[in-house]
């Protein structure tokens, strides 16, 4: 393999592993609060219990996110220099913001947390995680705008004479429409996955103290019902507005990126009423037309058509939608750069590089589909749960299957959807200025980067050993014993760890 194609597979590698961790840490820190703030309100002791027992689990894929995150933008700056070069200056403002401001902010209200369970009043502890989830939140928010940025380079001018981007307007990128429905689509999609793993736990311990295989008491039995119940309908709720969220996405993506929309629908020609394809040869009419533009006869650029347009931009020239379709002007830095693009990127030019259509086709499916079929598990166990049924219903093996895969379809439903989006991007890094294979850096040989993917490789291996064992070992325990915290007054007693 090529530098670039090495380089490629290790970022590929790295970003979707430290993904798994990112849609249950931003929910499942709101989630925890919210129980935190139930017990703190009415004093019952489950929700306490409650509280430790999925705040413990948060800790453990905190803690991983946190270090397989770190490497991911140490990347930046070694594999992608010439991205790195170009984009900077507006590229790194988010980045920098969600380093001094989120993650100090989640990273130090949640080590109060931990340790201050006997060392703060009921209400004062309680703040700390919800600063802490707040970090969260605003932690995925610079991310997603630095994301978004890259699929629509807003807010940014061109220096002819540095050959790179300079910051226009910050408010422009942080406004960004891209950026503003994919954060409403990871929050939606964070939820249910988060929502999943509460309703897959605790109907999991539900079922094996029916069974009698579960160290748990049958007086648990009610606790974690309620959890299974508190779980499913975050999870269907929650995928209702990924749901709404997809669709407000489809349609920003309609005329920014009308590549993406034709790899993600396999739709080769521009074409008006373009069919939903489920898989391929068999279509659903018009259905594409709609979602894109809310009108089923509407004309939707094939692939043939969006290669001709990044082709158009790659050659300096203005780019030109087909007749019918529907094509976003350019903005201040697409112009900008324009007249250099083709001299800078004169390689990627004659490379020819295309549209990734078969990877952006089935990972849109896979996400769908995954999705699809967290959302019946959610409303399943609704019906299953429902009313006050006796404490030990009956519960077979298809259940706990239901159970097991209840956080797992969502998490790799998050997965795909976010490879559809990279995928779907290209031949871009930087939508129609920078393509991605002129990003990558120069100076860095191919076993350089064949050797240190096999170590990360060999490395999260580890860690996702150390996760697993660590997660189920935290949920093989079930509820803990608790007591009312006391406030301690002796400012010399040392910190304990609550986990």
């Amino acid at each position: 393999m090529s530098a670039e194609t090495l380089a490629r597979w290790q970022f590929g590698i790295t970003t979707v592993y430290h993904f798994f961790f990112v849609p249950i840490t931003i929910a499942l820190s709101i989630l925890v609060a919210v129980l935190q703030t139930l017990w703190t309100r009415s004093g019952d002791e489950k929700f306490l219990r409650l509280t430790k027992f999925y705040g413990k689990i948060f800790l453990i894929n905190f803690a991983m996110g946190v270090v397989t995150g770190i490497v991911q933008e140490f990347q930046f700056g070694m594999n992608w220099s010439e991205y790195s070069r170009f984009v900077g200056d507006i590229f790194g403002a988010p980045l920098a913001l969600e380093a001094l401001l989120a993650f100090f902010l989640e990273s130090t209200f949640l080590g109060i947390w931990i340790f201050g369970w006997d060392r703060l009043s009921k209400k004062v502890h309680l703040a700390m995680i919800w600063l802490g989830s707040i970090g969260t939140v605003i932690s995925s928010i610079f991310i997603l705008l630095a994301n978004s940025w890259m699929q629509n380079p807003v807010g940014a001018t061109y220096n002819p004479e540095l050959r790179r981007a300079a910051m226009g307007s910050l408010l422009d990128v942080i406004l960004n429409p891209v950026g503003l429905v994919t954060i409403g689509h990871t929050w939606a999609a964070s939820a249910m996955t988060a929502g999943g793993l509460i309703l897959g736990v605790a109907g999991w311990h539900i079922a094996k103290v029916s069974r009698g295989g579960s160290k748990s008491d049958t007086t648990d039995v009610p606790t974690f019902r309620w959890a299974a119940k508190f779980g499913a309908t975050i999870m269907l709720v929650a995928c209702v507005g990924v749901i709404i969220t997809g669709d407000l996405g489809g349609k920003v993506m309609a005329t920014l990126q009308p590549g993406k929309i034709a790899a993600s629908e396999n739709l080769q020609k521009t074409q008006a009423c373009a069919g939903f394809q489920i898989i391929p040869g068999v279509e659903i009419p018009c259905v594409v037309s709609f979602l894109a533009f809310n009108d089923f006869n509407a004309t939707v650029i094939g692939i043939d058509d969006a290669n001709k347009i990044d082709q158009q931009i790659l050659a300096g020239q203005t780019p030109t939608a087909p007749a019918g379709g529907v094509f976003a002007p350019q903005n201040a830095l697409q112009k900008g750069a324009a007249a250099d693009i083709a001299t800078m990127y004169a390689k990627a030019s004659a490379s020819g590089e295309t549209l990734m259509i078969m990877p952006t086709f089935w990972s849109f499916r896979m996400m769908m589909g995954l999705g699809g079929l967290g959302l019946i598990i959610s409303i399943l166990a609704l019906l299953k749960l429902k009313g006050k049924d006796k404490p030990l219903p009956k519960f077979g093996s298809g259940w706990t299957a239901m159970m097991v895969a209840a956080p797992l379809l969502p998490l790799f439903a998050s997965s795909f959807g976010w490879m559809m989006t990279e995928f779907g991007r290209q031949p871009w890094i930087v939508n129609g200025v920078v393509p991605t294979s002129a990003a990558w850096s120069p100076g860095v040989t191919a076993p350089e980067l064949a050797i240190t993917m096999v170590l990360y490789t060999a490395i999260y291996g580890a860690l996702a050993v150390v996760e697993v064992g660590l997660l189920l070992n935290a949920i093989k325990k079930g509820l803990p014993a608790v007591k009312e915290p006391e406030v301690l007054t002796d400012a010399d007693a040392p910190l304990t760890f609550a986990y």
